[in-house]
C-alpha cells in the first residue's frame, strides 16, 4: 500500500485480511505489524502489505516482549488496533456461549497495550460487545484497564455509512488516546452532508459475469455457483426485491407463513446502501447478497468494493475463505476516518507539547 507523510506506526492485532490497515495506510500511516490466527487471511495481509511483519499465531501464545525487535526505538508514535473476532457477540451467531474462549481475546490484547502503552488504541466490533453488562465483561473490563493506564476513552455505536461505506452496517467503535482528550471523527455522509454512498457507485462498472464464473482479468471477480432452483429464484426476483416476488412453486417450506428473514434470497438495490455484509456475503441464500440485475450472488470483488477495499487489493485462499475475509474486515473507509482523526490529534498535540512521549513498561 502506498504511504506518504507517515506519522504513526500501526500494530494490527486480529488483523484478518487487512481492512483496518488498508484504511490506516490510505491515511498515510506505516503498517508495521499484523497478527492473526487465520493462515489464509494472513497470506492476504502479507501480499498487500509486503513491508509489514506478519505473524500467524494465537495471541494467547505470544508475550508482549516478543514484539521488542519490531517496536524498536519508537521513533514514531504507536497505534494499536485490536479488532477481536466478533462472532461471540454477533446476533448472527445463534450458538454463542459465555464459555466461548474468544470472549477473552480483548483481555489478551490488553496485555500488549499495558506493556507498550501505545499513544493510541482503536477497536471496531459488533454492537453486541457493548451489551455485555457484567462488570467483568470484555468491553467494560478493557475500558477500565485503559482508564487506569491514563487513556482518554471514547466509544459509540455508529453506522459505517456515516463514513462513506455503502452499507447499513452498525459497528461499535472505541478510540483511546494517551496523549490528551480525543473525540470520535465527525460523520462525513448522511443528512445535510455528502449523500450516503450506494451500491451503484461502487460496483456498477464492474464487468458482467455469470454465476460460478471468474473474470479473466481479476481472479477475485468470482461468483459462486447457483443451483438450478436458485437460478429460477433469482430470475424471479426484481432489483431490491426478495422472495415475496416468487411464484409459490419456488417457496421454501420454512418460509411459508414466516414474515422474518426477508433479506434472505434478496437482490441489492442500485441506489441504496447494501445490507451489512457477513462472512457469507457471496451466498445468495444467506442474505440480501444477490446482484441488483445479474442472475447471481455478489462476487468477492463486488463484496470487497462494498466494504470499500481498493480494486488493487488481492485476496488469497479458497472462494469461501475470501468471502469470510471480506465479511470479517473493518471497512477501509471507516478505518481511514479514524486514522485521519488520530493524525490530526497527534499533530495538534505536538504543536502544543513538543517532545513529550509516554514510555513502555519494562
Amino acid at each position: 500500500m502506498a504511504k506518504s507523510g507517515v506519522t504513526l506506526d500501526v500494530f494490527d492485532f486480529f488483523s484478518g485480511c487487512g481492512g483496518t490497515s488498508c484504511g490506516f495506510a490510505l491515511a498515510g500511516m506505516n503498517i508495521k505489524f499484523a497478527l492473526d490466527f487465520d493462515h489464509e487471511a494472513s497470506s492476504t495481509f502479507a501480499a498487500n502489505f509486503p513491508d509489514a511483519v506478519v505473524m500467524t499465531q494465537d495471541i494467547r501464545q505470544l508475550k508482549p516482549q516478543d514484539l521488542s525487535s519490531i517496536v524498536g526505538r519508537r521513533q514514531r508514535p504507536l497505534l494499536f488496533s485490536g479488532c477481536a473476532p466478533c462472532q461471540p457477540f454477533s446476533k448472527q451467531n445463534l450458538s454463542k456461549s459465555s464459555k466461548d474462549s474468544r470472549r477473552s481475546l480483548l483481555g489478551e490484547f490488553g496485555r500488549f497495550v499495558e506493556h507498550w502503552l501505545p499513544e493510541y488504541v482503536f477497536i471496531e466490533n459488533v454492537p453486541g460487545l457493548q451489551r455485555i453488562q457484567s462488570k467483568d465483561g470484555p468491553l467494560s473490563a478493557f475500558v477500565r484497564l485503559l482508564r487506569r493506564l491514563g487513556y482518554d476513552v471514547k466509544t459509540d455505536v455508529l453506522p459505517a455509512s456515516a463514513y462513506g461505506v455503502p452499507q447499513t452496517r452498525q459497528r461499535l467503535v472505541l478510540l483511546a488516546s494517551l496523549v490528551g482528550d480525543i473525540e470520535l471523527p465527525a460523520r462525513s455522509h448522511g443528512e445535510k452532508l455528502t449523500p450516503t454512498s450506494t451500491v451503484r457507485h461502487w460496483i456498477e462498472d464492474l464487468a458482467p459475469i455469470e454465476a460460478g464464473q471468474v473474470h479473466p482479468d481479476d481472479p477475485d471477480h468470482h461468483s459462486a455457483v447457483l443451483t438450478d432452483i436458485n437460478l429460477k429464484r433469482i430470475r424471479a426476483t426484481p432489483e431490491g426485491g426478495g422472495r415475496e416476488s416468487w411464484p409459490q412453486d419456488l417457496w421454501l417450506q420454512c418460509h411459508v407463513g414466516h414474515e422474518g428473514h426477508k433479506d434472505v434470497y434478496g437482490r441489492l438495490s442500485w441506489d441504496r446502501p447494501a445490507s451489512g455484509l457477513t462472512t457469507r456475503c457471496i451466498s445468495y441464500s444467506n442474505g440480501r447478497f444477490g446482484h441488483p440485475e445479474q442472475d447471481r450472488g455478489l462476487s468477492v470483488r463486488e463484496a470487497a468494493c462494498l466494504q470499500t477495499f481498493p480494486r488493487s487489493f488481492r485476496f488469497h485462499g479458497s472462494l469461501s475463505s475470501k468471502a469470510k475475509q471480506v465479511g470479517n474486515a473493518v471497512p477501509p473507509l471507516m478505518a481511514k476516518a479514524f486514522a485521519d482523526q488520530i493524525r490530526r490529534h497527534w499533530q495538534l498535540r505536538q504543536q502544543r507539547i513538543p517532545g513529550k512521549r509516554s514510555e513502555p513498561r519494562v
